[in-house]
């Protein structure tokens, strides 16, 4: 397969983009959907601020208590707030329809990079399969962009940019302006994944065969992909593994142990860490060498010097 692409962004330029798992999980007794309309807005959400955040959705899942996206971004910083931008609007729509505040201070993003071809396919059919939370058939979910793949008819549609103003508010839970997408809504109002998933991307990474991903999505351990992409990265390791983990990296990506590299790959494998571990500055000035402050700067806590 062609794991890394070059693609059309929302934004209009033309990038090489990589693939990346997102996942918001965490607060195990929140349920964030309680309805349909918790789960279309949410729906809507990760489209709406796909667009708003310049990353593309492959596929996606929601259910009760978390959800998943696989995206397509120029790097994993970008795919991060996408993840946390979700977050926040998802929360505001909470607290505004339920008048409860902080039910999603529980709920953690992570946004791990998909660096090799096994390891993406299996995460592009672990999403879909989370229907099974849900007690619920994977052909049959509404929920997921599952529907979207291997398609062979084309999605027919009211077109979201036809939308006034007032009812992309109401209908799309957002003031941005929307007149520039395709994305196509069925008779009952809700998105039509074919119309705004990168189905190309996962129907290519699985051959263009049909068989070939619902044979992956049937074959998968779910508790395996779990712990690989939901629980790992949130598990605070002690020292010993964490350097561990981080020279294993370094070697994967610069051929080198990390004590071995410049500063500046130093921050890059920083700025990875940070994002798909549970880890601490302190921690990561330990195991790197940088100083606090420049551990800071590769995270995002204080602008690169010029």
């Amino acid at each position: 397969m062609q794991r890394i692409v070059t693609r059309k962004l929302p934004d209009g330029s033309i990038k090489t983009v990589f693939p990346f798992h997102i996942s918001m999980e965490g607060n195990k007794t929140a349920i964030l959907c309680k309805d349909d309309q918790d789960y279309d807005a949410m729906v809507k959400i990760l489209c709406v601020t796909a667009k708003r955040k310049n990353v593309i959705v492959i596929i996606y899942a929601a259910v009760s208590n978390h959800c998943h996206a696989a995206v397509l971004s120029v790097n994993q910083a970008e795919a991060y707030e996408y993840g946390w931008e979700v977050k926040r609007i998802f929360s505001m729509w909470y607290s505004k329809r339920y008048g409860r505040t902080g039910v999603m201070q529980g709920i953690d993003i992570k946004a791990i990079p998909l660096d090799s071809d096994s390891y993406t396919r299996n995460a592009l059919a672990y999403i879909p399969r989370n229907a099974l939370d849900n007690g619920c058939n994977v052909n049959e979910y509404r929920w997921s962009g599952f529907g979207a793949m291997f398609s062979q008819t084309k999605p027919v549609g009211k077109a979201v940019r036809l939308l006034t103003k007032r009812e992309t508010e109401q209908i799309m839970h957002t003031g941005d302006c929307l007149t520039d997408v395709n994305w196509l809504l069925d008779d009952n109002g809700l998105l039509i994944p074919q119309s705004w998933c990168d189905t190309q991307y996962l129907e290519q990474a699985f051959e263009n065969d049909q068989a070939f991903f619902l044979r992956v999505i049937g074959d998968l351990n779910p508790a395996q992909m779990h712990q690989t992409l939901i629980d790992n990265p949130r598990i605070r390791l002690a020292d010993t593994e964490f350097l561990k983990y981080a020279d294993d990296k370094s070697r994967l990506w610069f051929k080198t142990d990390l004590s071995e590299l410049p500063k500046d790959k130093k921050m890059r494998i920083t700025t990875y860490l940070y994002r798909t571990m549970n880890t601490t500055i302190p921690q990561l000035v330990r195991a790197t060498g940088l100083e606090p402050e420049e551990v800071e700067m590769a995270i995002g806590r204080k602008p690169v010097k010029k």
